[in-house]
């Protein structure tokens, strides 16, 4: 953590921004990035003169927000030829898609608004809405609203840090457990969904959501 803010302290504004920007971007294509810790450092820094707040803030989220939305566009593009044959389909067979498809009409903005706060869980769920032809709107409206209160959280927390770096950390580092308890537990129920619901055939029309 500290060999992170040394880092961060040493680079110009510039490439600071930069440095968060594609952190913020990656996590939606490579979820393990550690964005969240990325944008509260960088809000710390900010607050000793190396970067603004705001600039930390609308960099993350512009980043985050554009990166998520691309991935759902590609999914939207591409993701129905690849579930529909070879590797894809044994991922997920029609019957499953068709389940997915249903649960993001009936569920879709809050799900997705809900999982923007989940490791995890925030990189896939666009990719699904694209694959199972969710329309743009009711897609990127909860991607920007979750994703700002998410990275004005990050920077609230980055700001407190300069008052107590340590303790600030430690109520991140709690913060973090705890959603990724609720991630767990998620991917436990999406599991034994996929299990059950394997190579069962089309599921009847209005079947239980997974």
């Amino acid at each position: 953590m500290r060999e992170a803010l040394a880092f961060l302290e040493n680079l110009p504004p510039v490439l600071t921004y930069f440095v968060l920007g594609a952190g913020a971007a990656l996590e939606n294509l490579v979820p393990p990035v550690p964005a969240d810790t990325f944008v509260v450092l960088g809000s710390f820094v900010a607050t000793h003169g190396r970067a603004t707040l705001m600039a930390v803030f609308l960099v993350t989220w512009i980043a985050n927000v554009s990166s998520a939305f691309a991935v759902y566009l590609a999914a939207h593009r591409y993701g129905p030829a690849f579930f529909q044959n070879g590797f894809g389909r044994r991922i997920l067979d029609p019957a499953q898609m068709d389940t997915i498809g249903r649960f993001y009409d009936r569920w879709g903005i809050a799900a997705i608004f809900i999982t923007r706060f989940l490791p995890g869980f925030r990189a896939v769920v666009p990719v699904f809405a694209g694959v199972t032809q969710q329309r743009a709107l009711p897609v990127g409206v909860p991607i920007v609203i979750a994703s700002g209160i998410w990275h004005g959280m990050l920077v609230l927390l980055g700001r407190l840090a300069a008052d107590n770096f340590e303790q600030i950390l430690a109520v991140f580092a709690t913060m973090n457990r705890g959603l990724l308890a609720v991630t767990m537990v998620l991917a436990v129920g999406v599991t034994l969904w996929w299990r059950r619901t394997r190579d069962r055939g089309p599921s009847p029309e209005g079947a239980g959501e997974p």
